[in-house]
């Protein structure tokens, strides 16, 4: 992957921000908060387990000085389409 991306270990965050992180991501998947029985820190609990399994991804872009959770999917894709503008640019 272009050195533009960073992985960040998501434990090295601190507790809040990592929260955040996550409830963004819930929110832009769409989840639904009301699926579980805790709401939004039902989500951020299952969330933190897939980070553990290494199923998520704490990302920072150093270009756009943002951070974003991905799964490994998203992740995997995202470096295919950089890959594929990288291409096409050269």
């Amino acid at each position: 992957m272009d050195e533009r991306f960073i992985e960040v270990p998501y434990r090295m965050l601190p507790g809040e921000t990592l929260d955040a992180l996550l409830e963004a991501f819930v929110t832009r998947q769409g989840y639904d908060t009301s699926d579980t029985e805790q709401g939004m820190s039902g989500w951020t609990a299952q969330l933190k387990r897939q980070l553990e399994n290494s199923e998520l991804l704490v990302v920072h872009d150093l270009e756009t000085e943002t951070t974003e959770v991905m799964t490994l999917a998203q992740w995997r894709a995202f470096g295919r389409d950089l890959a594929d503008d990288e291409e096409e640019g050269g």
